[in-house]
């Protein structure tokens, strides 16, 4: 499937950016992670970033200042040739962005049966809030919900990539893991709302569709094929953090949830020519 773009190159619609503020850091990753192949190898030229950041209404300074960022955080590598600068993607973030594949790639594709599910409970200390800060965030992107401080459930088996965030951060001395299933003798359902707010899930996935479904039609031009497509993956990308992807026998799907995946994976193969090379021309110096 394609998405028809037209050859003139015009002024970007304002619904394609109309209310999207994204981190200018993570902005670069969604970018980064989107269009470099191999992400392992190929270099950026910072001056093409700086360009791209500017379409998304971020300033040179600013765009400056998260790239630094990111090399401050090992998430981008820095190197010189000459004048230019390039960045490429650290192993880190290589194998961070190969999980996000895994997670928004698989989002609402298969149907959800009854499952192990995983219980975990972390004493972090407050000297450590770097690593219980980044715990958290990757924690909700594997689908847990928190019952309250400290402890965490997801309706999966997720012991291998709890084994491999736990290494990562250090902190198996802090953390404890169960797998198991919910019991039968008592409404595990109505247990459901205090992890997860199905009624919001609902209308963000009612929300997406209404956002996104008007440019299945077609986009104008290769750069606003790549606005479109940043946004769109970069939108989608929080669906994985606020959908547990609960087993179907224990709570039904939520609305609009597989129109909403069916629009993704039209659009974001669909667009995706056109804005390689917008991505392509921006960045070759």
């Amino acid at each position: 499937m394609t998405v028809r773009v037209a050859t003139p190159h015009g002024a970007a619609d304002p619904g394609v950016l109309h209310g999207f503020d994204p981190a200018p850091q993570d902005l670069v990753l969604t970018l980064l992670g989107a269009h470099v192949h191999p992400r392992h190898q190929r270099e950026v030229w910072s001056g093409g970033l700086v360009r791209l950041l500017d379409e998304f209404g971020f300033s040179a300074g600013a765009a400056r200042v998260a790239l630094n960022r990111l090399v401050a955080r090992q998430l981008l590598a820095r190197t010189k040739d000459g004048r230019l600068v390039y960045y490429t993607l650290t192993p880190r973030t290589v194998s961070v962005l190969a999980e996000g594949d895994r997670r928004i790639f698989t989002m609402g594709r298969t149907a959800r049966s009854p499952v192990r599910w995983t219980v975990l409970w972390h004493a972090i200390p407050e000297h450590r809030r770097t690593a219980r800060a980044r715990l958290v965030r990757r924690l909700r992107f594997l689908g847990f919900g928190s019952l309250q401080d400290g402890t965490w459930i997801a309706p999966h088996d997720r012991e291998r990539e709890i084994a491999a965030l736990v290494a990562e951060l250090d902190v198996a001395e802090h953390v404890g893991v169960l797998l198991g299933r919910p019991s039968t003798a008592v409404d595990f359902a109505a247990f459901i709302p205090r992890a997860w707010d199905l009624d919001d899930l609902s209308e963000r996935y009612r929300a997406f569709v209404a956002q996104f479904r008007p440019y299945a039609r077609g986009v104008p031009d290769d750069r606003h094929a790549l606005l479109l497509r940043t946004r769109l993956v970069h939108t989608f990308r929080d669906f994985p953090s606020v959908d547990p992807e609960l087993p179907a026998d224990l709570v039904p799907a939520p609305h609009h949830r597989a129109e909403a995946v069916r629009l993704f994976h039209y659009l974001y193969p669909a667009l995706a020519p056109a804005a390689q090379r917008y991505f392509d021309e921006v960045t070759t110096p």
